[in-house]
């Protein structure tokens, strides 16, 4: 029996196939993971080190009989067993690297394939497979190390971080050994003019070299890997014995060779990159507050301490395989089966090559977004602004990205970039919904336009000069659209609102805004009767979505969309009808006194539409008739601003919350009535609803109720992580100077004295006052917030109504005239020609001069901005492998939710209306969805 039972390791020991037996014995007998904890002190020269090189065969297999449980426990009970393992793995790797046996030959074709089990026996020794588990054993324990250790860098200055001074007195023999350094040496000795004999070993002092720490030697290591001839690159490009060479991965940015696609290097790369992730994450075990005082010592090497040479083609590489990565058409069974609709539904995972520019985008990210200590870009005064710029000194990446100038350059990375997003615009306008699988690296590849368009000044010019600018708003605006509703997005949809905020600051985007789309926009986002619109038109209804179908979820970033609106507004031509009545309508939305009033910061998105409609005015007034006549239309809205006291906007609130109540009641006694006088509350409820719209004069007053009824709370703007304060230049809630070039005190001294007496009847307040406005105000303010006469006087008086009333009273008389005078057919067509011809510059003050608002990084954004990249790449890293699952991370909160699956046959019912459901009935949908 005992013959028969060892037949199976027998059999399998010829194919160099080791069963699961071992590796199941691994996590329970003795000599396996539970050593590591259990006996103190282990040497380094133990054989129980080498099943960490030989067991594993892929990297599931060390993410799953390794827990963080076992490296946490090591740590706590043996550290130096831990030590030991990081010593033992990393000179392991080192000594395989240079050895001749790597790497081992891949196999060229299926038949090869089977044979090598043959040829590998249990004794022949795979250098590639080592050098891979040890590549995975240190991707398993340094998350760990970085979570345990937190703040203190004790354990890992002394493993890692440590380095030796060793005498220099072998540096004669290691020259006989090594020819290159006889040359040195003779050439020494000639400038000298001595030999050899004239200088006996009598040291004369004795010299001491520092070597190198074993981090050091790890980052080295890895760039070596990364570059690795047979490894990471094609055999044919290796020189001589050099398998090391610095060549760039695929042609485009400093590079015209493709060696082509090969899937066994792109898994290659893959490994090497996530340990190098894994040592960059070293920043998401410190606090938000502590992330500049505490830099990571991993990241500062890479950005500071890596040579030219390595950065420059390392930098070009990745961005090189990113940008390719929607160009490269490879006949795979991968890609083909990609194109399947529903078939991400049946076989999960992803092929190798997408699993590489996933993982190219995020090292990407995380180097390009450093800054911290001294990788801190440079700040300097240049007149009234403050810019800031890397150097070679703080971050080498950051710097030779900035430094892109070739126009070849810029035209091979937007076509790359616009190609991902088309991508994804064309799955999200899919005929069969979530038939096909969203790109999986959107997310980082709007990061990485983000940075570049930030860093490289040269590539904005190029972009916004281009026909693509309009291309890649659409883009940008499409997909904040699709994700708007999806709370584990925002923070990608305030990223967004930034890159939105950043391009319009730009004249030359302004200049494009009256340009068509030549994208097919998903019809679910045209809005009704706008089916060409221009790109001004389409920025302003999707501006308007996104604010008015979040219901205050989305608060954070609309102060950043709106101050786009408000750069951009300068520019805007033949707008829309649409297009015109949205504006107006997030006007009349934060003019909402329960909006106005809820909040210490909402006026400001008030100052900032007034700001709009009077850069219409001064510049584009007879272009844009549509706007004319909905500003002169909601004339009594402008006029209650021009009078707004904290009384009278409570009265407002209290008067619409009761109107509520009573149709509440009036609901609640319907339904106990019957069928018969419900539908007759209904029709009153309607007609009730018409005459206050029309009482009001509002064209927007359901969109400022449905504002009212959520709570737009300010927590995420005072929580000081999204650049609320940091996008401004200035303060728009204090009142505004008197030179302040945007706003409208400057322009009333030129405005004519029949104009004057109007701004003056417009500045007088009410001085009526109620007993309980108090205890109303703290019922209205959210967050602690409680609105006083004071802090509405203060912002009141600095709104830029003065324009926008001067346009009514000219404007509004002479229209009445063309109504009465016509015939209702005929008197909107009239009253269209009218205000195209129409020209008020005896009566405006000159054009202000133009002061976009750019979007300007602080500490608290450039913090923001980490968190979200950190945790883009921790979810990602939970799928298969969970990277770092049951770690603490100090960076950004962790919610874990429980995923819901959905059956292959509910996700067809739902597409071919339930034809494989056995009920045959459509569930119920919400109607907030």
């Amino acid at each position: 029996m005992t013959m028969f039972a060892k037949l199976p390791q027998t059999l399998a020991a010829p194919f160099g196939l080791l069963t699961d037996e071992a590796k199941l014995a691994f996590r329970s007998r003795p000599q396996g993971i539970s050593k590591l904890y259990t006996m103190r002190h282990i040497a380094e020269t133990d054989s129980y080190w080498d099943q960490y090189f030989t067991l594993f065969d892929t990297p599931s297999d060390v993410f799953s009989l390794i827990s963080t449980h076992d490296i946490r426990k090591a740590l706590l009970d043996s550290p130096e067993n831990v030590a030991t393992l990081i010593r033992v793995v990393t000179s392991r790797l080192f000594n395989l690297v240079s050895d001749h046996t790597f790497p081992s030959a891949p196999p060229a074709s299926m038949t090869s394939y089977a044979t090598s089990f043959m040829k590998t026996s249990s004794t022949e020794r795979n250098a590639t497979k080592e050098v891979l588990n040890s590549l995975r054993v240190l991707q398993r324990v340094l998350p760990v190390v970085f979570e345990v250790e937190g703040e203190s860098n004790a354990f890992e200055l002394e493993v890692l971080w440590k380095k030796v001074e060793v005498d220099d007195e072998i540096v004669p023999t290691a020259s006989e050994q090594a020819p290159q350094f006889v040359i040195e040496d003779d050439d020494d000795e000639s400038e000298s003019g001595h030999g050899s004999n004239t200088q006996p070993h009598t040291p004369q002092q004795k010299r001491t070299k520092t070597l190198p720490s074993l981090g050091e030697k790890l980052f080295t290591c890895v760039n070596d890997l990364l570059f690795c001839c047979g490894f990471s690159l094609p055999t044919k490009i290796q020189v001589d014995h050099y398998k090391i060479n610095y060549v760039i991965w695929e042609k485009g940015i400093g590079s015209t060779t493709d060696p082509g696609p090969n899937h066994a290097y792109d898994s290659n790369k893959t490994e090497v990159l996530r340990l190098l992730l894994v040592l960059l994450s070293r920043q998401i075990y410190i606090p938000p507050a502590a992330l500049f005082t505490h830099p990571s010592f991993y990241t500062l090497h890479v950005v500071r301490k890596t040579p030219r040479r390595d950065v420059l083609t390392l930098l070009c590489s990745l961005l090189n395989t990113v940008i390719n990565s929607a160009t490269i058409n490879n006949m795979t069974i991968a890609s083909v089966a990609g194109k399947v609709p529903y078939n991400h539904l049946v076989f999960k995972g992803e092929d190798s090559r997408t699993a590489l520019v996933g993982i190219c985008l995020q090292v990407l990210c995380v180097l390009l977004d450093f800054q911290s200590g001294p990788a801190r870009d440079i700040v300097s005064d240049s007149g009234d602004a403050t810019s800031s710029f890397p150097t070679a000194q703080t971050n080498a990446f950051r710097y030779f990205l900035a430094k892109l100038h070739r126009t070849q350059d810029f035209a091979f990375i937007l076509s790359g970039i616009i190609s991902i997003l088309e991508q994804q615009l064309a799955i999200s306008n899919n005929i069969l919904p979530g038939s096909r699988k969203s790109v999986p690296y959107v997310p980082e590849t709007i990061v990485l336009f983000w940075k570049i368009i930030e860093l490289n000044k040269k590539f904005r010019a190029y972009l916004l000069d281009s026909d693509k600018a309009v291309d890649v708003l659409a883009y940008l605006l499409c997909y904040s659209l699709e994700i708007k509703d999806k709370p584990q997005q925002h923070g990608l949809c305030r990223a967004l609102s930034y890159i939105i905020q950043t391009l319009s600051a730009e004249s030359a985007f302004g200049n494009k805004l009256s340009s068509p789309i030549n994208n097919q926009i998903p019809t679910k986002w045209v809005s009704q009767g706008a089916s060409h619109e221009t790109a001004g038109d389409f920025m302003i209804t999707s501006i308007y979505s996104i604010i008015a179908t979040t219901s205050g979820s989305l608060n954070s970033i609309y102060p950043a969309l709106i101050i786009a609106l408000a750069n951009a507004a300068p520019y805007f031509k033949n707008m829309s009808v649409v297009a015109s009545n949205r504006l107006l309508q997030l006007f009349t939305s934060f003019s909402n006194p329960l909006f106005l009033l809820s909040d210490e910061s909402h006026p400001r998105l008030l100052f900032l539409m007034l700001e709009v409609f009077n850069s219409v005015v001064f510049h584009h007034l007879s272009d844009n008739p549509n706007l004319l006549y909905a500003v002169i239309t909601a004339q009594k809205t402008f006029e209650e601003l021009g009078t707004f006291t904290l009384a009278r906007g409570l009265r407002e609130i209290q008067r619409v919350q009761r109107i509520k109540e009573e149709q509440a009641s009036k609901g609640e006694r319907d339904r106990k009535d019957g069928p018969q006088q419900q539908r007759v509350s209904v029709e009153s409820a309607h007609q009730e609803k018409l005459r206050l719209l029309k009482d009001e004069s509002d064209p927007a007053f359901t969109i400022a109720l449905d504002i009212e009824s959520s709570s737009l709370s300010g927590e995420d703007l005072e929580a000081g992580v999204g650049g609320y304060e940091q996008t401004e230049t200035r303060p728009l809630t204090s009142p505004p100077s008197e030179n302040s070039p945007t706003t409208s005190t400057s322009t009333i001294t030129a405005a004519s004295e029949k104009a004057r007496g109007k701004m003056k009847a417009r500045r007088s307040m009410s001085s009526d006052t109620i007993n309980g406005d108090r205890m109303a105000a703290a019922g209205v303010g959210r967050n602690g917030f409680i609105p006083t006469q004071e802090w509405v006087t203060s912002w009141q008086q600095g709104l830029p109504l003065d324009t926008v009333m001067l346009v009514i009273s000219e404007l509004l008389p002479k229209i009445q005239n063309l109504q009465a005078g016509r015939q209702k057919a005929n008197s909107a067509g009239a009253i269209t020609d009218f205000l195209q011809s129409v020209t008020l510059t005896d009566v405006l003050p000159p054009a202000p001069v133009l002061y976009p608002r750019r979007f300007v990084w602080s500490d608290a954004s450039i913090v923001w901005l980490t968190s979200l990249i950190w945790g883009g790449v921790y979810v990602h890293g939970m799928s298969p492998l969970g990277i770092w699952n049951f770690t603490n991370v100090r960076l950004f909160f962790v919610k874990h939710t429980q995923p819901q699956q959905r059956q292959i046959t509910d996700t067809m019912s739902s597409v071919v209306g339930g034809l494989f459901s056995p009920t045959r009935q459509r569930p119920e949908r919400s109607s907030n969805q």
